[in-house]
Formats: structure tokens, C-alpha cells, sequence
């Protein structure tokens, strides 16, 4: 083989190693690096379980990593191992069913769950064997000064209305008020309606205060308690009447006593033209026999004289 065909091979061999590198370094994007979770503070919550049922409470205000811990002190049997397991709400929760061995006369059941959004929040159960079960409850802090009955106000007047969680309650970051229009419920902004609406926020409660009412601003109202993990809400309840309305019990009681006068006059009256015809007809009676008296007196004085003749 010459010089020129051997420079040819190595020529084409080189072009098809620069072609294979070019392709291996254009084949499809780069995947991105996929970020890091970040972490979170952690938190425990521990329970002994003496008896067969109990329920924990837990209120949730930030993202947690949290560590639930359950202890049961078992019954008279003292098996040395029984089934385990976790549940969310009525779901069981995957993988976690197990063995758990009886260890200083007591069974141990222990999970960490991120609790990161709303959606994580809910009844989070152990349960040892089926008879035995604790519950933890997941939920913001509730708002627990619910109103009963309604507030009260007139056309063209204003109305408060007042929201606030317990003084031993964590505050909110913020409140939301919301009016309910059929089955959805609108966010009220001050900064569309502001001669109307006035919003006052302090620490752990918050007033809604409606100007210029009309009739049609009655119905129902949710204010709104936002924490960094969930929100929680509460309901007032807002009645606009007009000024006759406080008159319609009187009204309807001063037409009652009218209809009962009248009755009674009516039926005093009725008796009283009874009593007169009774009284006439006794008197024209009266006077009929009389006459018929002195009508056989005259007939028997004429015969007496018919005789003496």
C-alpha cells in the first residue's frame, strides 16, 4: 500500500473520531441536579397507653419533622410479641406494618413523619395488635369563641363583627375575612370597598366592620386565622332589619286586642238585643193577659146586670 493511501485511512479514521465525539456531547440537555430538601425542625410527641383508646391533641403551627412515640403497657395476656402498625386517618399506611416485641413489660411503637402542608395534617394512629389504639390529632390551633346567635343591626347603620382565638392560643400570622354567597364563600378586601368595609387586626383577634348596611348584607361570615402550615376558621352570624321590624310584635299584638274588643262589643251587643226582645215579649205578654182580664170582667159584670133585670 503507498504513502497517499495510508495517509487517506488515517485521515477518514480521524474525521469518524471527531464525528463520535461531537455526537456523545450533543445527545440531549443535561439533567439538572435535583435540589437538596431542605430540612426541618424537629419535634417529638410521646404517649403511654395504660388503657385500650386515648387521643392526643396536637396543634401544628410551622413544618415540622415529627417524631411520634407510642407506648403500650399491653394487658393481662403480655404476648411476647404482637402486630403493629400506623394509620392515616382510615387509611393504613404503607410499610408500616411490623412486629414489635414486648420489651420491660411494655410495646414501643415509634415513625417520623414530615408534616410540611396542610394536606399532612389529620389523625395520625398507632395501633398495637388491633386492641389497643392512640390517636394524634394534627390541627391548627382552633378558633373556640364561637358566637350563637346573631348580631343585630338596622338599614343604613353599622355593624362589628368580632373574631378572636384564646389568649392561651399561639397568635396568628394574619386574619382573612370571607362573606358566604350561596355555597362559596368571597374574600372581603377593604381596598375595593373601603367606604364600606373596614378590617381591624390586633395580636389574636380581628373585627370586621360593615358601614352603610343593607338588607342584603345579612347571612353569614368566616374569619379566617392563618398559621404558616394551615388555616383555620370560625363563623359570625349578621341580621339587618329595618326600624319596623322591633314593631311587629306590638303591631301584631295591638291588631289582637282589637279583634278581641270588638269581639266583645259585638257579642255584648248581641245580648243586649236578646235581653230587649226577651224583655218586650214578656211585657206585650203581660199586657195581652191583662187585657183579656179586664175583657172577661166586663163580660161578667154585663151578665150580672142581665139578671138583676
Amino acid at each position: 500500500m503507498s504513502a497517499s493511501w495510508k495517509q487517506l485511512f488515517f485521515q477518514i479514521f480521524l474525521l469518524l473520531i471527531t464525528c463520535r465525539h461531537i455526537r456523545t456531547k450533543t445527545t440531549g440537555p443535561t439533567p439538572s441536579p435535583v435540589a437538596p430538601i431542605s430540612p426541618l425542625p424537629t419535634e417529638v410527641r410521646s404517649v403511654i397507653l395504660k388503657g385500650e383508646n386515648h387521643t392526643e391533641k396536637v396543634e401544628m403551627l410551622n413544618p415540622v419533622e415529627l417524631t411520634l412515640e407510642c407506648t403500650w403497657t399491653g394487658n393481662m395476656n403480655k404476648l411476647p410479641n404482637i402486630s403493629g402498625y400506623w394509620r392515616k386517618d382510615v387509611d393504613e399506611i404503607e410499610n408500616s406494618r411490623l412486629t414489635v416485641q414486648l420489651e420491660n413489660e411494655q410495646y414501643n411503637l415509634k415513625r417520623v413523619f414530615r408534616i410540611d402542608r396542610e394536606e399532612n395534617l389529620g389523625n395520625y394512629s398507632c395501633i398495637f395488635g388491633d386492641k389497643a389504639k392512640i390517636d394524634f390529632v394534627l390541627e391548627a390551633p382552633q378558633i373556640s369563641d364561637v358566637r350563637d346567635k346573631p348580631i343585630v343591626s338596622y338599614v343604613g347603620d353599622y355593624a362589628v363583627m368580632p373574631c378572636k382565638m384564646d389568649d392561651n392560643k399561639p397568635k396568628p400570622n394574619s386574619w382573612n375575612w370571607y362573606k358566604l354567597n350561596g355555597t362559596d364563600k368571597e374574600q372581603i378586601f377593604v381596598a375595593v370597598e373601603p367606604h364600606r368595609y373596614e378590617i381591624k387586626n390586633e395580636e389574636g383577634k380581628t373585627k370586621l366592620v360593615v358601614h352603610n348596611l343593607t338588607e342584603a348584607d345579612s347571612g353569614l361570615y368566616h374569619c379566617e386565622a392563618v398559621y404558616a402550615i394551615s388555616k383555620t376558621m370560625s363563623k359570625v352570624e349578621l341580621r339587618v332589619i329595618t326600624f319596623w321590624e322591633p314593631l311587629k310584635p306590638f303591631i301584631a299584638i295591638l291588631v289582637e286586642v282589637m279583634i278581641l274588643v270588638a269581639a266583645i262589643l259585638l257579642y255584648e251587643r248581641s245580648q243586649s238585643k236578646k235581653i230587649c226582645t226577651a224583655e218586650n215579649g214578656t211585657n206585650a205578654d203581660q199586657m195581652n193577659t191583662q187585657m183579656q182580664g179586664e175583657n172577661n170582667g166586663s163580660e161578667g159584670s154585663s151578665s150580672m146586670r142581665q139578671r138583676k133585670v
